[in-house]
């Protein structure tokens, strides 16, 4: 979705709108286990507004060879991610290059959005819904979710990590 702000989803006035047919992505570097928890593991102390509020959302890209190169916070959780967009193509940034890191629950709107800027990668603190494992399948995403200092699981494109598709997988990092 390119434009709107928010969840994307008011206004629409059917299923098939609201759930578009996504982009697949660009193959991007091969990441480890260790790149999630790294990745995972940056986004709470970069968290500067929520620090002091408890109560903002974060969206963030985190690369190999940078570490943590944007992060953005709000209130909701699609501005947050809507917010990290707009800095990632003004940086001239490659989505496909890292990993976008949520600190929140990671539904089908945020997914979509991840696809229509080319990531690869999702990394989020909660378990995503069926329909996001979904369009995430689709679009050719890896998704990390229950992403916590012990450790995560893998629900989608485990392969992107080295790792078999089996289904989901605990990863300890």
């Amino acid at each position: 979705m390119l434009g709107p702000t928010g969840c994307g989803l008011c206004g629409i006035d059917s299923l098939d709108a609201a759930l578009p047919e996504v982009p697949v992505v660009p193959e991007g570097p091969a990441l480890t286990v260790a790149d999630v928890a790294a990745a995972v593991a940056a986004l709470r102390p970069a968290q500067r507004l929520n620090a002091e509020a408890h109560a903002l959302h974060a969206a963030g890209f985190w690369t190999p060879e940078a570490g943590l190169v944007a992060v953005r916070e709000d209130v909701g959780r699609h501005n947050a991610l809507d917010k990290l967009a707009g800095a990632l193509a003004r940086a001239g940034a490659d989505p496909a290059a890292g990993i976008v890191v949520l600190s929140s629950r990671l539904s089908v709107e945020l997914v979509q959005k991840v696809a229509a800027l080319g990531g690869g990668m999702i990394a989020a603190v909660s378990a995503p819904t069926a329909l996001a494992l979904r369009t995430a399948a689709a679009a050719g995403i890896a998704v990390v979710g229950v992403a916590r200092d012990d450790g995560f699981e893998i629900f989608c494109r485990p392969d992107r990590l080295g790792a078999p598709d089996t289904g989901a997988i605990r990863a300890i990092g």
